[in-house]
């Protein structure tokens, strides 16, 4: 009778001693999952490695309605060498929010969540947009949140955040004299439930405790307001996350809200930052890209340019962002998916033809192959828009170092269609790839317990070893400075295949250690200078100089929804050797090697890596 369960038992006693052997480690690489403590396990929907060596785990409410509604918003600070946690006090739900590492090595976090989505039935309240009008030139005005607003029908309608209106602007004199009404947005909710209080036709309100001169100037204006679904909703704070004091601490906020937003570094050490849903739940529409400056802490202007959430930018050696395609979620499927080279200079968007499966780039993975000088950028993977069932194992690569890039076919993924994939540059010039899974958020037991590693040499894949817990969305991987890879969260719709029990957040923690830390000592850092300027040169300490093949400094990733623009590995040119070290120069374009904290990897002939030491780079 006890047959079958003394035959799996053993399969899996076998199963364990094989994947620990030494030879196998060798070839496949090996798996360690951590389990945290009750009081520090969090839902890891953003991670960032920080110049300490220390990985930023932000929850925010993580994907928690009754945690937004508390108010309890969590971020946690791990440190992977020592094994040891921290809880961070987080001053706003940055859950679904945009980040980048800052020159100075702090990180800067924007937006998050400001509104649960409400779907259909749920939604009791009907609710949608006012337009506040101010048909005043005197002064802009400001109404705090609970505002009520009143239709002719008497129904009340009150907004759910602050709203300061502009002032109305007056142009031309005497019968020539035109006043434009300022005006801003704002969400509002019936204060009362039912269908009573739905409005289907654009309708005047006016704003309740207003009288005379005010009551006319000041009114609100609605197309619709309706029991339909209701979309999550941006704030505008933003943030920087200190490393040495190990605190958030706020700066300007931008000046659109924004949930699902990218932020991407340019060379300059600015903060580009697009996209997102606003604060009444509609996505931004291109108009209201901003920049961050870190010197001045202060957001400005950007050019125009749509495109849907969490899009992959890249920096590319020239100065120009180039958009992959991948993205991860919110927008129409025909608008905004094509790739494309975006030159901020002059707001001139070439498109990148040639990717296979377009309309297959949602929650694909996108990656800036190593070394980052052949200005290479492959896509994996995807699915559909929205809820799609469909996946594709199309990678694409396109080569942007050429006057008109195309994509050109690269070889299919091991494990088939597959979304939610995350990819991770590894300092022997390979980008580890793992989980991910061939449905929408795992759906049918979809996850996909495989990991691969592409050679961007051979252009090819080798097979991994087997992670053990399922990853799709809300998801992370990134290389620690140890050589080893962390991989965090996941967001399954379900918790099992039948469909019957719903999901739970994964807290777990993995990490895969590469085969090449089984292949015998490493290389070692000695001395080695604090900071480095771009074109100029460095002495590194080793011990074994001559074995030291290679030398790169690779990027910190800062990784959501498997949406990762921060990594980049750039290749140094090895100048000289001494008895105890060797000399490296570095690029002298901030556009390849943008200012910031980067990890020194040594690596020796099998692609066996040093221990990484941090420089920081500076123009």
């Amino acid at each position: 009778m006890n047959a079958p369960a003394v035959l799996g038992f053993a399969t899996e006693q076998y199963h364990q001693y094989v994947i620990n052997r030494p030879e196998y480690k060798a070839e496949y690489g090996h798996w360690q999952t951590l389990t945290l403590p009750a009081e520090f396990r969090v839902n890891a929907v953003h991670a960032t490695l920080l110049r300490t060596g220390k990985v930023l785990i932000v929850a925010g409410s993580g994907n928690d309605e009754k945690h937004f509604a508390a108010g309890t918003f969590k971020s946690l600070l791990w440190d992977p060498a020592n094994n040891t946690y921290k809880l961070v006090p987080t001053p706003a739900d940055m859950f679904c929010g945009g980040h980048s590492s800052l020159p100075d090595g702090r990180l800067l976090v924007a937006g998050g969540t400001a509104r649960y989505e409400k779907l259909a039935g749920a939604v009791k309240k009907a609710a949608g947009v006012m337009r506040v009008r101010n048909e005043s030139p005197e002064r802009a005005r400001t109404f705090p949140k609970g505002t009520v607003f009143v239709a002719p029908n008497g129904r009340e309608y009150a907004s759910t955040a602050a709203v300061t209106v502009p002032a109305a602007v007056k142009t031309g004199s005497g019968k020539q004299t035109v006043v434009t009404a300022g005006e801003q947005h704002v969400f509002v909710e019936a204060v009362g439930e039912g269908a009573d209080f739905v409005a289907n036709s654009r309708t005047q309100y006016r704003i309740k405790g207003l009288t005379e001169a005010d009551a006319h100037n000041l009114y609100g204006q609605s197309e619709k307001l309706t029991l339909d679904k209701q979309e999550y909703q941006g704030i505008r704070s933003a943030f920087e996350f200190n490393p040495d004091t190990e605190l958030y601490e706020q700066v300007t906020d931008m000046a659109y809200a924004r949930w699902y937003p990218t932020l991407t570094g340019l060379g300059d050490g600015r903060v580009v930052t697009v996209s997102g849903l606003d604060d009444t739940g509609e996505i931004l529409n291109g108009n209201n890209n901003e920049v961050y400056d870190p010197k001045s802490k202060t957001w400005s202007k950007a050019p125009d340019r749509y495109f849907p959430t969490y899009p992959s930018l890249f920096l590319t050696a020239a100065g120009k962002l180039f958009y992959s395609g991948s993205n991860a979620g919110y927008g129409p499927a025909e608008k905004g998916r094509a790739p494309g080279v975006w030159d901020l200079s002059n707001n001139g968007f070439q498109p990148v033809p040639g990717l296979r499966d377009p309309a297959l780039t949602e929650t694909s993975s996108s990656v800036l192959l190593p070394p980052a000088q052949a200005q290479k950028v492959m896509v994996l993977g995807g699915g559909g828009v929205g809820e799609s069932p469909l996946s594709t194992a199309r990678t694409d690569i396109a080569d942007l170092s050429a006057a008109e890039p195309v994509f050109t076919p690269g070889p299919d993924l091991p494990a088939g269609g597959t979304r939610y994939l995350n990819s991770v540059i590894l300092p022997d010039d390979t980008v580890f790839t793992t989980g991910g899974s061939s449905g929408y958020r795992g759906r049918g037991g979809s996850d996909l317990l495989k990991a691969q590693v592409y050679h961007p040499g051979s252009n090819s894949f080798t097979t991994a070893a087997e992670p053990t817990v399922g990853r799709d969305y809300h998801s992370e991987a990134l290389l620690l400075p140890d050589g080893r890879v962390a991989v965090l969260g996941s967001n399954p719709l379900f918790a099992d295949k039948a469909e019957t029990t719903p999901g739970g957040f994964e807290q777990r923690i993995e990490i895969y250690t590469p085969p090449y830390l089984f292949h015998g000592d490493r290389p070692q850092v000695g001395a080695a200078p604090e900071t480095a300027r771009l074109g100029g040169t460095v002495t590194v300490g080793t011990g074994r100089p001559d074995a030291v093949t290679t030398a790169k400094l690779i990027r910190p990733s800062s990784v959501t929804h498997v949406t990762d623009v921060e990594q980049r590995s750039v290749a140094l040119d090895i100048t000289g050797r001494s008895a105890d070290g060797v000399a490296l120069a570095l690029p002298g374009n901030p556009n390849l090697l943008p200012p910031g904290w980067y990890m020194l990897f040594l690596t020796d002939a099998a692609g066996t890596p040093s221990v990484a030491r941090w420089i920081k780079v500076t123009g």
